[in-house]
């Protein structure tokens, strides 16, 4: 395997990890193509070692033998592993981003597949899940599950570094899916309710909230329950008393074609014309059905997904959206 070091210079490991510098003699500057991440962590980091572990599987990182992570090389990819490796040292462990330019046994090609067979292993489990929707075994609740599969597609597809033949077909039978529950008679209707049964209340819905869930939060605190209090839980563990709000079943939710911020405007009867412009946004950048042609809403849903990333805490991140909500808000004119 040959690398490239800080200078430019070619380094090579092919007997282990004993590098011995190389004379180059070239003209012209050689951009290396693949990105190898080693580290090492310390006995006791056993959370960093899964917050690295995630971390890789977001990026779409290729396990390379025992030397480390394999990325191919460009500015984002670099930027995700210099970003990690500095949190890898941070943690006391040792970490190195490397410019690899060849490996002696494995062709660019190998690679390139080998990335691509990790793809497609991603999209055949979406894929699953909108076929079950598609022969009428996930008809029930296809308005919430859709969105969310084409939310995982895109993050698959971000990630297909080479194209893989499958992301074809499960955009295809992804958007059949979408175009088969038009012709399904939905139900529209939300029953009101009185806002002063819903004061001083425990609001709950899932962990790691999206575009959805945090402009839904702003609207419960500014329009709805002022003393509002949120706290995350699964299904399963909803605490008795609280108001679920997003949750798979139960609640305040998507109903029909509308995401949960258009359901609580319809029940609460909110009717600020802001309210009305910032529903259609969140509605198209949840659902991501260009229902509105609202697009101002996407640039929040990828700011939510990085600070996903970045590790923030389900709190921190439901407060931070609730401010880029109230941004958003006053910015409507």
């Amino acid at each position: 395997m040959s690398y490239l070091d800080g200078q430019g210079n070619c380094m090579d490991n092919r007997y282990g990890y004993n590098m011995q510098r190389m004379a180059v003699t070239r003209t012209q500057p050689v951009h290396s193509q693949w990105l190898l991440l080693t580290f090492s962590l310390t006995k006791k980091g056993a959370s960093l070692r899964v917050a690295v572990w995630r971390k890789l599987q977001i990026f779409g990182a290729l396990p390379f033998t025992n030397s480390g992570y394999l990325l191919p090389n460009t500015p984002q990819n670099q930027e995700r592993f210099e970003w990690l490796a500095k949190t890898i040292r941070t943690g006391k462990g040792e970490a190195s981003v490397v410019e690899v330019q060849s490996i002696d046994n494995m062709s660019k090609p190998q690679l390139m597949r080998k990335f691509s067979d990790a793809r497609r292993h991603d999209y055949d489990l979406v894929l699953n899940d909108i076929r079950e929707v598609l022969t009428g075994g996930g008809r029930r609740g296809a308005a919430t599950k859709l969105p969310r599969l084409r939310q995982k597609f895109q993050e698959i597809a971000s990630i297909d570094f080479f194209n893989s033949a499958m992301k074809a077909e499960v955009e295809r039978l992804l958007n059949k899916a979408y175009d088969s529950q038009k012709n399904v008679q939905t139900y529209s209707g939300v029953t009101k309710v009185s806002r002063k049964d819903y004061q001083h209340r425990t609001w709950v819905t899932r962990s790691r909230p999206g575009v959805d869930r945090v402009t839904s939060a702003w609207l419960i605190r500014t329009f709805i329950d002022h003393k509002a209090k949120f706290i995350f839980a699964s299904q399963d563990k909803v605490p008795i008393g609280a108001v679920p709000y997003d949750m798979y079943e139960g609640g305040f939710g998507h109903v029909g074609e509308d995401c949960t911020f258009e359901t609580l405007t319809k029940a609460f009867d909110i009717r600020d014309k802001r309210v009305a412009v910032l529903a259609q946004i969140v509605h198209d950048a949840d659902l991501f059905d260009d229902k509105f042609g609202r697009k101002e809403g996407l640039g929040i849903d990828e700011v939510m997904k990085g600070w996903a990333r970045q590790g923030l805490s389900d709190r921190e991140l439901l407060e931070r959206g609730i401010q880029v909500a109230e941004g958003l808000f006053q910015s409507i004119g």
